[in-house]
């Protein structure tokens, strides 16, 4: 089997475990990767059941934006995810999710801070929030750039959220991390007010999350 071939069958694979997660209704979100040694993005295809996707839908653009290759039309979101590649060389895949507690979050324009351990080291701090731009516009997608920073999450205002990392699987733990704190945090605002975490643990977490980033 090829690298794309690998590269479609783990988009497919994981595109229908946030579906299954329930981070995602109808055709909602989309997930992408890069072709491991080649200037290449897979993408999962525009307004496609995720039941019903195969490995065979999955689409490969240029770094550029072009379509490689024959099959049907890329997500509509395919600057978003271009733009993050373009802008972090570490990030080697990608989840756009419309995941219950952090689209409170966004609605609410409201980010996520790091009241848990565990948003630290995995995450790289606060989950802050892009400032609002139309799907699929080149506004979203700096937006989101300039909100995400270093870090492996971003909210974006009244949307969803944006979660990365160097492979498939670490963009998936992310994302579900950064779901649950958000679960959390969502439910803990509402009985009174989240203690933060002291200075020195954070520091310290954030040095965790500096030498665990580029791992898989």
């Amino acid at each position: 089997m090829s690298e794309q071939d690998t590269v479609r069958e783990e988009v497919c694979r994981y595109a229908r475990q946030m579906f299954e997660d329930g981070m995602v209704v109808g055709t909602a979100g989309n997930v992408s990767a890069r072709v491991p040694g080649e200037e290449l993005v897979a993408i999962t295809p525009s307004s496609l059941p995720y039941e019903e996707m195969t490995p065979g839908d999955i689409v490969f653009l240029d770094l550029a934006g072009n379509t490689v290759g024959e099959g049907r039309p890329p997500s509509f979101e395919k600057l978003l995810h271009l733009a993050v590649y373009r802008a972090r060389p570490d990030v080697g895949a990608i989840l756009h999710t419309h995941a219950l507690y952090c689209s409170v979050l966004a609605v609410l324009q409201r980010p996520l801070p790091p009241v848990l351990e565990e948003l630290v080291p995995y995450v790289g701090g606060q989950v802050d929030v892009a400032r609002f731009g139309m799907s699929g516009s080149e506004e979203l997608a700096a937006n989101v750039v300039a909100a995400l920073g270093e870090k492996s999450a971003a909210l974006l205002a009244n949307h969803g959220n944006l979660c990365c990392g160097k492979t498939l699987a670490k963009a998936l733990k992310v994302a579900r991390l950064v779901e649950r704190c958000a679960q959390i945090y969502v439910t803990a605002i509402d009985i009174g007010e989240p203690k933060p975490l002291a200075a020195e643990v954070l520091e310290r977490e954030q040095m965790m999350y500096d030498a665990l980033k580029n791992w898989g």
